[in-house]
């Protein structure tokens, strides 16, 4: 039914869903290693790829303790990535640890995010009236149900503006940063003309994320060794479900009819016909865009991040405001807690939208938070989007990983992609979910 192309993140869990749900499908890579643009690379393999010749210093450790993902990204704890895991039941391969911190630059500071009432009313990030009235907007989201129009205060929030919501509670353009940016998750300040309720419901979210499991200091999770057993798991699920795999098959090309639509993937002598076709861009170069950059710096320190409560694993966002951009600054950083690093060692990896003609400039306000770095890979990647939405040509291609360091985005291309090519919503809220999630 079904050739899935690149074992990305992504197309993984493509490739696990459509297997779930009763398609045939055949997925492959020209790598001979799974993960694609979002692998996990050893010490070793990292000097391979961005510093080839060089052997690893001694002092960072045993190669093998090593994790290191190239495209690294927290988990909302209650977010639909948490949701597809339990939907598909791929849990029982993996094992998730919660994240310690989550923060935010705000006047050169590194301040934990308040994602709740009463954790506004104890932030240092604002006066004491501005703490009230943050609280009482972060109570509004709180409560706020879609479902419920008595939980509206009568604002229809499909009409009404971010920013005018902001205005009825009468916040400071500081404090509206750091909720807009830190806590809903936008990448830039484009939200605020848009209508309120998907703005409302990211808060929202982010509260319940926190709320999702006893003792989280921050709303998200992420897997023990790394990203790279995300794909791994879900080629699992696939192989359960008849999924059929082929690694290492760089020769591989998709055919297409006279009219340009796809009808299968030719492999040497071999041709594999199928209704549809899966994949990143890396296969359709001729079927996306180029819509820009990101540029990532992944760091090896021997020392936690001054400021962050000496904390093992954290996510600091870094608003265009405060560091004088048009796209924020992301860091993200674990260590030997997720086993990712040997004891006494942490990742630290800075990211952002590339803006100027000189990329690894701009990672040096984060960079500069992060203390003595012992040593340093800078990667600038394209970003790629499809140009056509797959219905005509029967060929699905998922948009290239861009700077945030959690899933929320991504995951939802992954939910656009799973209806456009089944034709209906991944269906996320079902009853039992709740319940399986708990057990």
């Amino acid at each position: 039914d079904a050739i899935v192309l690149g074992t990305g993140l992504k197309e993984c869990i493509l490739s696990g869903l459509l297997s779930v749900e009763g398609y045939k499908v055949l997925h492959m890579d020209k790598n001979s290693y799974y993960g694609g643009e979002s692998a996990s690379l050893n010490l070793n393999q990292m000097f391979e790829r961005f510093k080839s010749g060089e052997t690893p210093p001694k002092e960072l450790g045993a190669s093998r303790d090593y994790n290191i993902d190239l495209v690294p990204k927290f988990i909302m704890a209650n977010g639909n990535l948490v949701k597809v895991l339990i939907h598909t039941d791929v849990t029982k391969y993996l094992e998730f640890k919660a994240v310690d911190g989550s923060f935010v630059l705000n006047k050169g500071r590194v301040e934990k995010v308040p994602a709740t009432d009463w954790e506004a009313l104890r932030s240092p990030l604002m006066g004491l009236f501005e703490k009230r009235r943050a609280a009482k907007f972060l109570s509004y989201c709180q409560q706020y149900n879609p479902k419920d129009s008595t939980t509206w205060r009568s604002w229809d929030l499909d009409t009404m503006t971010m920013y005018e919501l902001y205005q009825q509670f009468g916040l400071d353009p500081m404090t509206i940063d750091f909720i807009g940016h830190a806590i809903a998750l936008h990448r830039d300040d484009q939200y605020m003309v848009r209508p309120a309720k998907p703005t409302v419901m990211k808060i929202k979210l982010y509260y319940e994320s926190m709320m999702r499991y006893d003792g989280l200091t921050s709303p998200y999770i992420y897997p023990l060794y790394g990203l790279g057993e995300l794909p791994q798991a879900f080629a699992r699920l696939s192989a359960v479900h008849g999924g059929t795999y082929m690694l290492d098959r760089p020769d591989l090309e998709v055919q297409y009819d006279d009219n340009g639509v796809a009808l299968g993937v030719k492999c040497g002598e071999e041709v594999a016909k199928a209704k549809f076709v899966v994949g990143d861009p890396t296969y359709f170069r001729d079927r996306v865009i180029k819509t820009g950059k990101v540029v990532r710096a992944m760091c090896i320190l021997s020392h936690p991040v001054p400021g962050t409560g000496d904390a093992s694993s954290f996510q600091m966002i870094l608003p265009q405001k405060q560091v004088g951009r048009h796209s924020d600054v992301y860091v993200f950083c674990c260590s030997a807690t997720h086993n990712v690093a040997p004891k006494n060692t942490w990742i630290a990896f800075v990211s952002t939208t590339v803006e100027t003609a000189s990329p690894a400039d701009e990672l040096n306000a984060g960079l500069s938070l992060l203390g003595h770095i012992d040593e340093k890979f800078v990667e600038v990647v394209d970003v790629f989007e499809p140009l056509d939405d797959g219905k005509t040509d029967k060929v699905f291609i998922s948009k290239g990983y861009d700077a945030t360091s959690h899933f929320e985005t991504e995951i939802d291309d992954v939910l656009n992609m799973y209806e456009r090519i089944t034709g209906k919503p991944l269906d996320l809220d079902k009853e039992d979910l709740s319940k399986r999630q708990e057990a």
